[in-house]
């Protein structure tokens, strides 16, 4: 029993060894940047087999799309949902999740550490980029969300809010499944995002959520900026902005999938059944705010 429990063992850290190898050992800016190009190609044949080899490694789902037929793969992996395929949870005490997810490490923030996978910590401050930010967050909350590449690819206001700044951290585009992240330390603050700052209308809470980019998918659209985030933007890092956002509007969208951390100040609570390994969707209650 103990010889099949060590070759299970075994054939389960080759297979990681070779995932890893495959989704980072490459070059992940170049690969990123062609993908960006192959993926808007307009041709019938391409976006066919495309998609076609898409549905056939993941579990691709487009009956809840918008759209019936896309111009290309890129228009697939960013597409629209149809009107009501999501239930916003309307209790004012909800936190909603901002977009559909599978929970990664989660739970309170440890003055300003906190953790991306089991014995790996970071720094809050290195991943903002900016110590005062991160203030606000101290001793509080946060959940990791992680998107696969068949979900939706869009993330949506989890409450009443307004987006105040956003500050763009130029990066790496490393893998960020769950493989990676045992791997490589401190790996979101290595790899491209934005951290958008937010107030929200009820108490004047702030919130943070920070998307991540991935390699294959260094590209961010949001609605309150009118530049593409992506790995060879060079303007401005830090932008002040002002956005409303009624809960459950849309803020923008990965241009594939990728993850988005969300950080809610002393006070908050994760909901009930937000643990590791939950699979959530856009709307659905993720913390709870102070009573």
């Amino acid at each position: 029993m103990k010889t099949l429990i060590k070759q299970s063992r075994d054939a389960l850290f080759q297979q990681e060894d070779i995932n890893f190898l495959l989704t980072n050992r490459v070059p992940r800016i170049a690969l990123t940047r062609f993908m960006g190009w192959f993926s808007k190609i307009r041709n019938p044949l391409v976006r066919e087999a495309s998609i076609g080899v898409w549905r056939l490694f993941t579990e691709l789902d487009l009956r809840e799309a918008k759209k019936t037929r896309f111009h290309s793969m890129h228009d697939c992996f960013t597409r629209e949902l149809k009107d009501g395929a999501r239930t916003v949870d309307a209790d004012p005490a909800v936190l909603g999740s901002p977009c559909d997810a599978i929970v990664g490490a989660c739970g309170p923030v440890a003055g300003v550490e906190v953790f991306q996978a089991k014995g790996f910590p970071y720094s809050a401050v290195e991943l903002f980029g900016d110590a005062q930010a991160v203030e606000p967050f101290r001793d509080g909350s946060f959940v990791t969300l992680r998107l696969t590449s068949s979900m939706y690819h869009r993330f949506h206001a989890p409450h009443d809010c307004t987006v105040e700044r956003v500050r763009y951290l130029s990066g790496d585009t490393w893998n960020v499944n769950p493989i990676a992240l045992k791997r490589v330390e401190r790996l979101f603050c290595r790899n491209e995002r934005a951290v958008l700052e937010a107030r929200l209308h009820a108490g004047g809470h702030r919130i943070a959520l920070v998307p991540v980019a991935a390699i294959l998918v260094a590209s961010m659209r949001l609605h309150c900026l009118d530049v593409l985030l992506h790995v060879g933007y060079q303007g401005p890092t830090r932008m002040d902005v002002d956005a409303p956002y009624a809960k459950g509007q849309e803020m923008g969208w990965f241009e594939h999938g990728s993850t988005i951390i969300v950080f809610a100040p002393k006070g908050f609570a994760l909901a009930e059944g937000i643990e590791s390994g939950t699979r959530i969707r856009m709307g659905q209650a993720l913390m709870r705010l102070p009573s």
